[in-house]
């Protein structure tokens, strides 16, 4: 029988600084529907960086920058 609803959701982390995309998590959206933003380790920068939450895309590591 097939689940009528999930409250964990697949999301992805993007560091700010660099903008790579290299952790992924399951979070509840009933306990925090506002965005993730947990300090990680950046192997790229070598050093703990903000990364925040953005959705799930494998198909690209890279975000691409925002229009003003």
């Amino acid at each position: 029988m097939a689940k009528k609803s999930e409250k964990r959701k697949l999301v992805g982390l993007v560091s700010e600084e660099s903008g790579e995309r290299i952790y992924y998590t399951h979070k509840n959206t009933m306990n925090t529907p506002d965005k993730l933003s947990l300090r990680k380790y950046s192997p790229k920068l070598r050093r703990h960086v903000i990364f925040t939450e953005t959705k799930k895309s494998l198909g690209r590591n890279e975000v691409k920058p925002r229009k003003h």
